[in-house]
């Protein structure tokens, strides 16, 4: 029994310091662009084996600096209801803990921006139970330490779009050749359609699928509702 019980506070204990670290993180980041997310470091480390090439293509730049367009597109992709809720979209997550249940298997998210943000900056891919639960815990931390603008300003930023590509300004120039502030609604679009799958979609330009997901997004981009008043 001492055993179970030394282990449960080795448990809890481990627990506690992660979450004072990224409390602590997330604190910095209210102000300071972080310098490398746990997602870009596993992923440059995956790509040494796989791409040894690849370079870190990874830009920060400030919230205005960014189109409105691209603003609307990943909002009307990934979150629409992004600017209500408090972190978590409650009816997205019980469609995919249907799917799941079908499925037998962890496939369907149903993450928010916020959720995503929070997987990128200090978790694994992993689609364990448990990584789901401590992605809630950070999503929780996000959302009462940082507003609506940083949150998706972090976001923007960090998101993945391509081998070794980080952010709305590197994919804006190593995809369309121009700033992120320069993209045109039907460039925005498309970028967001690759956001799920983005090493797929530099792997198979060609896939029509992305037109079609970038036709449907476009569609949605005129309701898509920011957390300012850049609209």
């Amino acid at each position: 029994m001492s055993i179970v019980r030394n282990l449960l506070i080795i448990l809890v204990t481990i627990f506690l310091l992660f979450n004072a670290y990224v409390y602590g993180s997330l604190l910095t980041y209210r102000a300071v662009a972080p310098h490398r997310t746990m997602f870009m470091l596993l992923r440059m480390h995956e790509l040494a084996a796989t791409h040894p090439d690849t370079q870190l293509n990874y830009q920060w730049v400030a919230y205005n600096r960014i189109s409105p367009n691209l603003k609307k597109a990943l909002i009307a992709s990934e979150d629409a209801r992004f600017a209500e809720h408090d972190g978590f979209d409650w009816n997205g997550i019980r469609t995919a803990i249907k799917k799941n249940e079908h499925q037998g298997r962890i496939k369907a998210g149903g993450s928010t921006i916020s959720q995503q943000l929070a997987k990128n900056l200090f978790l694994s891919e992993s689609r364990h139970y448990w990584r789901k639960a401590e992605e809630a815990v950070i999503t929780s931390l996000l959302e009462a330490t940082t507003n609506k603008d940083r949150i998706f300003t972090l976001y923007l930023n960090v998101i993945e779009w391509g081998y070794g590509v980080f952010g709305a300004e590197a994919a804006s120039e190593t995809i369309y050749g121009r700033t992120a502030m320069q993209l045109s609604a039907q460039q925005a679009a498309k970028l967001a359609a690759r956001v799920p799958r983005p090493l797929y979609y530099v792997d198979h330009p060609h896939d029509q699928e992305i037109r079609r997901k970038a036709n449907v997004i476009l569609r949605r981009m005129g309701s898509a509702q920011l957390p300012d008043n850049d609209q």
